[in-house]
């Protein structure tokens, strides 16, 4: 074998090494990817997010009780959204709505993104919320007001508790 055909089937045998190389971490990212997916509809399927959240500038006040519940989330087609099937009691509100919502990643952890969102009959809001295992935290803002938000999250039965569900209001 002539040197330039040995230095060719080198560069081949490379070249070919680093195209299966790109091809698995290609293949383990979309793995990564699946399995948070499927970790993130699993964990927010029919459960309630019980917290408090404050209210920024009256931080002599003791942290109000909030209760989000959200019936499902699936991945739509378009970008980092996700449907959000949630029921929202704030004040003498109470809605169940389908929103489409940002979720970011911190590796495994998602983060829920709103920016300046408008939630009909509810207003404006703001908020980016990390949902970690069975807990959350964040911040936000609707309006002139905001502060932070943070809790656990419980699965919810079959039947929704009836007692649970008579939370106070969420943030305002």
């Amino acid at each position: 074998m002539s040197r330039s055909a040995c230095l060719s089937l080198v560069v081949a045998l490379l070249l070919s090494s680093s195209l299966f190389a790109q091809e698995e971490k290609a293949t383990k990212a979309s793995d990564v990817q699946a399995k948070r997916y499927a970790l993130f509809e699993k964990r927010l399927d029919n459960v309630a997010l019980i917290g408090s959240f404050t209210i920024s500038g009256k931080e002599d006040q003791a942290p109000k009780p909030e209760r989000y519940e959200i019936r499902n989330v699936r991945k739509l087609e378009e970008g980092d959204i996700w449907l959000i099937n949630a029921r929202i009691k704030y004040g003498d509100k109470d809605v169940q709505l389908p929103l489409p919502l940002e979720v970011k990643w911190a590796g495994m952890t998602p983060v829920i993104s709103l920016d300046k969102t408008t939630i009909p009959g509810m207003g404006t809001f703001s908020a980016h919320v990390v949902i970690d295992e069975d807990k959350y935290a964040g911040t936000w803002t609707h309006g002139e007001v905001g502060g932070a938000l943070f809790g656990r999250i419980e699965k919810l039965g079959d039947a929704v508790d009836a007692a649970k569900d008579q939370a106070e209001p969420s943030p305002e």
